[in-house]
């Protein structure tokens, strides 16, 4: 009997060692498997960064949500459901839940890279306390895509030529500005505009630079209208009880890490409008074939008319949605770095 006992207290040491060595498995879904951020960052990071950094006790496996199918709104309702444990995606996608996703890339407000960090970095506490409320979930990172830009399969010479025209846009923010110009907004999942720019189902389609040329835009549309409306800002966040299930140094290293892919995020993305504006409109590029597009740069008085729209209109509609604490907050937060003060209208 003793020498049973003790044979099935070493088997339970022995599982007991097993599962402590057995790795954590994190399931994650990213955006779109076409476009640099994926390719580049989201799924070497997963299928290869976590496992070396971690030396096997991290395991990530990633799927793009172009890949699963996804249309990207229902991405962080199934990270709250434990589907996944990581997504990558869009705040502008959850927006519909709480207009407070939105306070960190309202279109047209933020006309530079540099700003577009500290404004990001300034509503991260926001979006984390969001993030956790509404999607039981840990937000790790804030990274944009390349500058948000309108694509035109229409003559469009300037900032008035928009009027009357329907633009595709994944978010309430750029609707806010296409129809502080005149226009109709239409929403449209990324993988559909082709079609709906051939069909006439919309005239333009607002989307990174980068992301227009790696989805062939440039075979339906003939106009790159390169008036800067939005960064795509994007988000990590992680299943919060996923989180809570790892060790301490587990966390500390998956912060780590995440904070070093975030740099190399944001470092990639400051090159990318001139490289992808120069090959969709036929100018030299080392990446891929050259597009013919037309590119039409904004003049002063376009730019004056979308400074006007972006507080008029754009400011003013979101400081409505998010209610008079919500957009106190963000006078707080984001509006000394702009210079700005969210009230409703």
């Amino acid at each position: 009997m003793k020498n049973l006992l003790c044979a099935v207290a070493a088997a339970a040491l022995t599982s007991g060692a097993a599962m402590a060595d057995s790795p954590v498995v994190l399931k994650a879904v990213g955006t779109w498997s076409s476009l640099t951020n994926f390719q580049k960052h989201e799924q070497p990071f997963f299928n290869e960064r976590l496992a070396e950094a971690s030396d096997g006790g991290i395991v990530g496996e990633i799927k793009s949500q172009s890949g699963l199918g996804l249309k990207g709104f229902e991405i962080m309702r199934l990270v709250k459901n434990g589907v996944f444990d990581f997504a990558f995606g869009l705040p502008g996608y959850v927006a519909a839940e709480n207009a407070i996703f939105e306070g960190a890339d309202l279109s047209s407000l933020t006309q530079d890279i540099d700003t577009q960090r500290k404004v990001s970095e300034a509503y991260f506490p926001t979006l984390e306390k969001a993030f956790a409320e509404i999607y039981n979930a840990k937000l790790l990172m804030l990274y944009p895509f390349p500058s948000q830009t309108l694509w035109c399969n229409a003559e469009v010479n300037s900032i008035e030529d928009l009027n009357g025209k329907k633009v595709r846009v994944y978010a309430t923010t750029l609707g806010d500005f296409v129809e502080g110009v005149g226009g109709t907004s239409v929403t449209v999942a990324f993988s559909e505009v082709i079609p709906a720019l051939e069909k006439g189902v919309v005239d333009c389609g607002i989307t990174g630079t980068m992301s227009a040329y790696t989805a062939n835009w440039q075979q339906v549309a003939t106009h790159a209208y390169t008036l800067r409306v939005g960064w795509g800002l994007a988000f990590g966040a992680m299943n919060m009880d996923k989180w809570n299930s790892m060790s301490a140094d587990q966390q500390a290293l998956m912060q780590t890490e995440v904070a070093a892919l975030n740099d190399r995020m944001w470092a990639e993305t400051a090159l990318e409008d001139d490289v992808a504006i120069s090959c969709i409109t036929g100018g030299d590029c080392a990446i891929g074939e050259k597009g013919s597009m037309k590119l039409v740069e904004p003049s002063a008085s376009d730019l004056a008319a979308r400074d006007k729209i972006a507080t008029d209109v754009v400011l003013a509609r979101w400081a409505e949605r998010c209610g008079e604490e919500c957009a106190a907050n963000w006078n707080e937060t984001v509006g000394p770095i702009l210079g700005l003060t969210a009230s409703a209208k």
